[in-house]
């Protein structure tokens, strides 16, 4: 097994491992804390109305990892994903879906919340609606999109909408898979909203899995 240091902050190692083709890309995100000043941030929220404490968001979940202008083979497979309003905060922050895909805006708080995006990837204003209501929104173009609620400016979240399947958001531990690569050379990506990309080169065999170690230098790691 060998051990190559490359800048960035990224740690590549690679590994055999079992089967035929197609191959995968395997491995752990982990995040680096950084010193920094003291400043908002949408994803921990300073203030609620509701008695509750709100949902907390594991930084790890606002990572996304996925390989950079992957190609696709037939149709791209589509989903409809969720993406609630809590204790008026957008649950999960960071959602990543294929290019097609629906995501639904259900509102759980006790107030109007009101939906829209000025992104160029997808403009769109659901307009205002109560508790138990909910609206949707078909992303039909790829790219980030940065939502917002019209009533209370605090609450924002992003939604990655891809060309491809080949992404992923880490699990707790920080692991990921990235299955069905045709063997090739590739550009693994690690992104979080305040760092932006790191990226590195791999090369994928059939039947063989690359492992990569992403190490992000995330401000204010909780």
């Amino acid at each position: 097994m060998s051990r190559i240091a490359i800048p960035f902050l990224l740690l590549i190692t690679l590994s055999t491992g079992q089967g035929t083709d197609p191959g995968r890309v395997t491995g752990h995100v982990k995040l680096k804390p950084t010193k920094s000043a003291a400043m908002p941030s949408p994803t921990y929220p300073g203030r609620t109305v509701n008695l509750a404490a709100p949902p907390t968001i594991p930084e790890i979940k606002n990572v996304v990892v996925y390989i950079k202008d992957a190609p696709v083979h037939g149709a791209l497979p589509t989903k409809t994903a969720e993406m609630r309003q809590t204790h008026e905060m957008f649950v999960p922050h960071t959602l990543a879906i294929t290019r097609g895909s629906r995501v639904e805006f259900p509102n759980d708080d006790p107030f109007y919340h009101n939906v829209f995006s000025l992104s160029s990837a997808a403009n769109f204003n659901l307009g205002r609606y109560a508790n138990g209501k909910s609206n949707h929104w078909d992303f039909t173009k790829s790219g980030i999109v940065k939502v917002y609620c019209n009533i209370h400016s605090h609450m924002s979240a992003t939604i990655l909408v891809f060309d491809h399947p080949n992404f992923a958001i880490p699990e707790m531990d920080g692991s990921f898979d990235l299955p069905n690569l045709a063997p090739g050379d590739y550009t693994v990506v690690g992104w979080h909203e305040r760092v932006g990309e790191r990226s590195t080169r791999v090369h994928v065999d059939a039947g063989k899995a690359t492992d990569v170690l992403l190490s992000l230098p995330v401000e204010d790691v909780r």
